[in-house]
């Protein structure tokens, strides 16, 4: 069975004789008869019993009927799912995103982005930011939400959210005892304290790293941690201090610790979206960068009126 012979079977059934069916197909009567002997002899058995008027199924007819509108049914599925594709209103999104990240990103974007684009399966991949970049590249994932510098001519790079770079530090810490939160510092006022890591494969311990260099400190590293939340939660009971994104300064932070920014460090690293350089984006990609901006926006909005 072909599209074509499920189609005019079932103009047939539904017309209840060849002449009619024909009318309706804008096919020649003879042409549609054909047809249906061809088929007959294929299957080795009559579809209609052709003594009465209108043409009535047989039981093989009834058999191939249900066959022939599964197949059509199957069909027009495939069509409409074809047709939004092509228009972009469904398919996958392969994204990348650090976990710290995702955990603030995804509950404010993902109610949009469903509403918007209901079609669309979000498949995340969660890595430290410094591994995303190489992901796109790699065609492993299709779009990274991730703190970088924007440096790679493979690459296509969309601002979301620019970042300031400090040192987080528990109410226990030495620095607290010596600067209000919110005073610019340099890492070498924090010489003698303990630091709390991020592992390697995150942006900020790229920072970390290149800061320690520049000033030829050996840190004191209390606990090295894969997880931002962990060592943010750390620091702030021990008393110690972490390097971090003054995005992840939020209520807890600002009870049990305070922030300095790094005053002699012009930081690079932004929050982006990157994909391919020169690859199309599509629709439901661009609205899925659209709506992180702005639920971001307004969230730093009601932060600043707090």
């Amino acid at each position: 069975m072909n599209l074509k012979q499920a189609r005019y079977i079932c103009a047939i059934a539904r017309e209840g004789s060849i002449t009619a069916a024909a009318k309706k197909l804008y096919v020649s009567q003879p042409s549609l008869s054909q047809m249906l002997k061809q088929v007959e002899g294929e299957l080795g058995v009559a579809l209609f019993d052709r003594s009465v008027s209108p043409f009535q199924l047989t039981y093989a007819g009834e058999k191939y009927l249900q066959a022939a509108n599964t197949i059509l049914a199957a069909n027009e599925r495939l069509e409409n799912q074809i047709q939004e594709i092509r228009e972009e209103n469904s398919g996958r999104l392969r994204l990348g995103i650090s976990v710290q990240r995702a955990m603030q990103v995804l509950p404010l974007a993902l109610p949009w982005f469903a509403v918007q684009f209901p079609h669309v399966t979000l498949e995340i991949t969660e890595r430290g930011s410094a591994h995303l970049e190489e992901l796109v590249m790699k065609g492993e994932i299709d779009l990274a939400l991730a703190a970088l510098e924007s440096v790679s001519p493979r690459l296509t790079y969309e601002l979301i959210e620019e970042e300031v770079i400090g040192i987080l530090a528990g109410k226990k810490s030495p620095l607290t005892g010596r600067y209000p939160s919110g005073a610019p510092v340099t890492l070498d006022m924090a010489r003698d304290e303990s630091f709390v890591s991020l592992k390697e494969g995150h942006s900020i311990r790229v920072v970390q790293d290149t800061l320690f260099r520049q000033y030829g400190l050996t840190p004191n590293v209390l606990l090295e941690t894969d997880s931002l939340e962990v060592a943010r939660r750390v620091a702030l009971g021990t008393g110690s201090c972490m390097l971090c994104s003054n995005i992840y300064v939020d209520d807890l932070a600002r009870q049990y610790g305070a922030f300095y920014p790094l005053k002699d460090y012009e930081n690079h690293r932004h929050f982006y979206a990157c994909y391919p350089q020169g690859e199309h984006l599509p629709r439901y990609a661009a609205g899925f960068i659209q709506i992180v901006s702005q639920v971001l926006s307004q969230k730093a909005l009601a932060a600043g009126y707090q």
